[in-house]
């Protein structure tokens, strides 16, 4: 990108034309704490390049890559084995190059990848349409929020307890603008998830509620009793899926009810990336709700010589349509993710996407019977997919801190997740993949068993 450079007088008559008088005008909205009152301390105003390269290097060796350590760490981000071919399929060049289709007479590659794309998201979710993707899981989870509320005319969301924390702050920050009422709560820590008392929290006034599958601690809830509930009081269901690898074992949720399916797409195809760029996934279960969808559909159709082609079908967003009228103000979507991920789905296919699952699940619950048998260790959930709860005496952030000094990555405490909530201290979610070795769990229990012999983590 050019660096084009601007006079006073250019910053002035910007300043003019939006209504601000000084630069700092433009940042009243973000609190007075997270500003910087001056340049950054401890680092210098400028550097050889060579320097620079030396100091990034040095400074790079403080990570520990997922493949160089015993890993468990789950919650929404998952370490999948990519093959080799979807990196290079993804970096040929019609596709490594190529941009928002706007003339499908030249786009024709793009669009037919985004169609299969679109294609496979609606099967694994079981539903009748999905889009053209979406930045990520949380951000996707709010456009459904968002959608849903324009579908039945109200503005209370109901959230359930179990939906991942990042999620539910993602969601409320955007409901601030536009005046919707987010209705969350704690997840609860119990080995079944409290579907009684979220089906409580629905009446005449509620547009949606949201319910993770599988949940932030690992857990299966009953989407289809929540889902009659919902509809009973005229609500819709949303269903919040992180790691699409389960569905090749557990109930797609538009077939157990679903209204609108979201999630992340990151575990095929993507990898964690330090955590991004990644693929938000979104679909709906009856077609009647297509024009109500964020984003960009691809169809398919024949062109005037019958030959058969791809097209932009809808495209409801601020690019393509006067601002009042769009469904969202996504400008772009994850393309090249979409394109990892579909390449990785056509690369595994219906039966090996479910013998992937089985293998996860299979792993997963070696793990879970082996650190349930360590003394101090109770597992929270028996029903999972790859990732399950534990609950260990003391507090799990310490003995996550002190098995990384040996490279074991034990999984995410809980009280990372909710500081300052005691019932969650000793809460740890371990994740399971295909990528885990037998070796990997052996080294996690002996690990813990030793750090919890020693006593409480201080």
């Amino acid at each position: 990108m050019r660096y084009l450079p601007l006079t006073d007088t250019d910053r002035s008559d910007m300043l003019q034309s939006v209504g601000a008088s000084t630069i700092d005008d433009l940042f009243v909205d973000v609190p007075e704490v997270a500003r910087l009152d001056g340049p950054i301390r401890d680092l210098p105003m400028h550097a050889g390049e060579m320097a620079v390269e030396k100091h990034m290097r040095r400074l790079s060796k403080q990570n520990l890559p997922a493949a160089d350590a015993a890993f468990f760490l789950g919650a929404g981000a998952y370490r999948h084995h990519i093959p080799a071919s979807v990196d290079t399929i993804i970096q040929r060049g019609e596709f490594l190059t190529a941009y928002t289709p706007y003339q499908p007479e030249i786009a024709q590659g793009t669009l037919q990848m985004l169609f299969e794309f679109q294609s496979q998201v609606a099967r694994l979710y079981g539903c009748a349409v999905a889009n053209a993707s979406m930045y990520d899981g949380s951000t996707a989870c709010w456009e459904a929020v968002a959608m849903a509320g324009r579908v039945t005319k109200r503005n209370k969301a109901v959230l359930s307890g179990a939906l991942h924390p990042h999620y539910t702050e993602v969601v409320a920050t955007m409901a601030k603008f536009n005046g919707d009422e987010i209705a969350s709560s704690s997840p609860t820590v119990q080995a079944e998830p409290d579907n009684a008392g979220l089906i409580a929290r629905i009446d005449e006034n509620t547009s949606c509620v949201v319910v993770q599958y599988p949940d932030i601690l690992g857990r299966l809830a009953d989407l289809e009793e929540i889902a009659e509930a919902a509809h009973a009081k005229g609500a819709l269901l949303i269903a919040v899926n992180t790691e699409p690898v389960a569905l090749g074992a557990i109930k797609s949720p538009g077939e157990l009810g679903a209204d609108i399916v979201v999630g992340e797409g990151q575990a095929l195809g993507v990898g964690l990336q330090f955590g991004g760029p990644y693929l938000g996934l979104f679909a709906v279960r009856d077609s009647k709700h297509v024009r109500q969808m964020p984003g960009r559909l691809c169809g398919e159709t024949i062109d005037a010589d019958g030959r058969r082609g791809f097209v932009l079908t809808l495209s409801t967003r601020e690019q393509h349509i006067r601002r009042e009228k769009a469904t969202s103000n996504i400008c772009t979507n994850s393309g090249l993710c979409a394109l990892a991920f579909s390449v990785h789905m056509t690369l595994l296919g219906e039966k090996g996407l479910r013998q992937l699952a089985a293998e996860n699940h299979r792993l997963a619950c070696i793990a879970a019977d082996k650190l349930a048998a360590i003394p101090g260790v109770t597992l929270l959930n028996t029903h999972f997919f790859n990732e399950f709860t534990i609950l260990i005496d003391g507090d799990a952030r310490h003995v996550v801190r002190d098995l990384a000094k040996d490279n074991i990555l034990a999984g995410v405490s809980l009280g990372r997740l909710y500081p300052g909530v005691e019932e969650f201290s000793g809460g740890l979610l371990v994740a399971v993949t295909e990528t885990t070795t037998q070796e990997d769990i052996d080294i996690l229990c002996a690990a813990l068993k030793d750090t919890l012999a020693k006593g409480k983590p201080a």
